[in-house]
Formats: structure tokens, sequence, C-alpha cells
């Protein structure tokens, strides 16, 4: 289920984006200058009663990264509060000097029902 939240969040967006690990679909193509990375960071058991699950925390991050630098962002903090995130820690990431993309990552938490 929090997998298909995020996938609901971000196809919102019109950025290209994937999970885990952005690729091109041919070997060594030059990526996006805009796109977006999600990553589960955190799943923790929340609640339980009678031995059985209840509830879990979970922590997401999604990372965007342009080679226009950190403004103009796609807005990401309205796409994942629609399905229900709250948003959390934000850190930028170091330049990358291979693609010349800045990078911004944010965190992301949601508290879910089993």
């Amino acid at each position: 289920m929090i997998y298909t939240l995020i996938d609901n969040a971000l196809s919102s967006l019109s950025v290209p984006y994937a999970a885990v690990l952005f690729q091109t679909e041919t070997p060594g193509a030059p990526l996006p200058d805009l796109f977006l990375v999600s990553t589960v960071i955190s799943d923790v058991p929340e609640e339980s009663a009678d031995d059985e699950e209840v509830s879990r925390f979970y922590r997401v991050q999604i990372s965007v990264y342009n080679r226009a630098g950190l403004t103009g962002l796609p807005d990401v903090d309205t796409a994942m509060k629609a399905q229900g995130f709250k948003k959390s820690t934000r850190r930028e990431l170091p330049f990358d000097h291979e693609t010349r993309h800045f990078g911004l990552a944010m965190d992301y938490t949601i508290l879910l029902g089993e």
C-alpha cells in the first residue's frame, strides 16, 4: 500500500520518477534535467493488538534532482500531502559533478493501519 500512495503522489506531478534509482531506458543515455527518486527509509510497527500488528509508521524520502538548481521545483509537498503524508526533514544533496544535477532530499511520514 505504501508504494501505491507514493506512486499516486508522484504521478500527479508530471515529472519523471523512479523508486530507489532512476535509470534511463537506454544504458548510457543522459538523465532528464529534472527527475524524482523515492525511497522508503523505514517502516516500523507502531501499534499491535491481540499479538497482531495494527499500524505501521513509514518514513519516505523523495529526492528531486535538477540541473537548473533548487528553485522552481515541482510541488512535491502538496502531492504527498494529498496522499496523507506529513512533511518532515529536508537536506540538500551534494552536487553531482558527473550528471551536473543539484539535489534535495525531502522526508515525509505517514501512519498506516494494516
